[in-house]
């Protein structure tokens, strides 16, 4: 048997009071439309007593706000986007906010119809880690003046309000981080080609090498997955000169890597150096903790959030675009050549 929803409408018969009273107080506006104490502690007891539930729905329609945000990210499954959209959550969260979390799986068709969806349910602001490197309907909502902001990912020669880290300081201290250590024969195992982190990890990467007089290195790989990461390592294992180091541009891709070498019997960091980007508590736990590159993420998330929340108050402000330097953090995967 179904259990009858409490309105508006049975607070009053149980209160004696009428509708537009009953509705006043709920709405916190008991005071200013001059209603009794005796009357509001009539009311909210009812509440309490009846269990009575807010209709947001309908609230919605007579407000014109859902305090409601969308936060999409292209994969759940990893690591990272995961403590992006709980920290970002959280900090939503502060605002009296909810949050929809929508995962895109690294696919553009899903993120445009997800975005559409979304639209529909009257969100008021957009956290969005863009799939790709195809922006036209993400500049439309912009453009319509819903307030957005990207994060990680984002569109260099766009308009949009981005933070992200400093993909390209990040690998070129890394990259020269294996060098230092007499590393030069180098493989970095990237991740989505076309998105703007992945390039400029990839650009941070040669340019390490190049300026260092190294012009033979390998770049493969097509996917931040750790399926990406075990099979490229496989590959470079089955090299007759293979690397003495890789540089895994994700933690998930990382590990693939430490699989994939476990299989092949090859030891981190005796036969092979290993360094990643993205900071993550197990790679302290690991039986040789990795290196890695830490990114600022809770810096980027009270960036993010409070920049949203300015636009959504209507507050004028400029489109920010907004690099945070990383960390690189040195552990035991790395071995000294010199």
């Amino acid at each position: 048997m179904s259990r009858h929803k409490v309105s508006i409408t049975d607070i009053a018969k149980k209160t004696g009071l009428s509708t537009t009273t009953v509705s006043r107080v709920i709405n916190g506006k008991g005071e200013q439309y001059r209603i009794s104490e005796a009357s509001r502690k009539k009311i909210m007891e009812a509440v309490k007593e009846m269990r009575y539930v807010p209709n947001i729905y309908a609230a919605n329609l007579r407000t014109g706000k859902s305090n409601t945000v969308a936060l999409m990210v292209p994969s759940l499954n990893n690591p990272f986007f995961a403590s992006i959209v709980s920290g970002l959550n959280a900090e939503i969260r502060k605002y009296g906010y909810i949050t929809i979390i929508s995962d895109s799986d690294e696919n553009f068709e899903n993120e445009k119809k997800e975005l559409e969806q979304l639209i529909a349910r009257n969100i008021e602001g957009l956290i969005i880690v863009p799939t790709g490197n195809q922006w036209r309907h993400i500049k439309e909502l912009y453009d319509q003046q819903l307030p957005i902001i990207c994060v990680d990912r984002y569109f260099e020669e766009l308009d949009l309000p981005y933070v992200a880290t400093d993909n390209y300081d990040g690998a070129f201290h890394a990259t020269k981080c294996l060098i230092n250590n007499g590393h030069v024969s180098i493989a970095c195992i990237q991740g989505v080609r076309e998105s703007t982190p992945n390039r400029l990890r990839v650009k941070g990467f040669k340019d390490a090498l190049e300026e260092s007089g190294i012009s033979s290195y390998w770049v493969v790989g097509d996917d931040f997955t750790i399926q990406n990461g075990y099979l490229e390592t496989k590959l470079l294992m089955q090299q007759k000169d293979r690397p003495t180091a890789i540089f895994a541009l994700s933690n998930t891709i990382a590990m693939g890597c430490m699989k994939a070498l476990k299989e092949e019997n090859i030891r981190i960091p005796q036969d092979v150096s290993i360094i990643t980007f993205d900071e993550h508590p197990y790679l302290d736990f690991l039986s040789t903790p990795l290196s890695y590159v830490a990114q600022p993420v809770d810096d980027i998330i009270q960036i993010a959030v409070k920049y949203l929340f300015s636009r959504m108050q209507n507050k004028d402000m400029n489109v920010i675009k907004v690099l945070l330097k990383p960390q690189v953090v040195i552990k035991e995967s790395i071995k000294t050549l010199l």
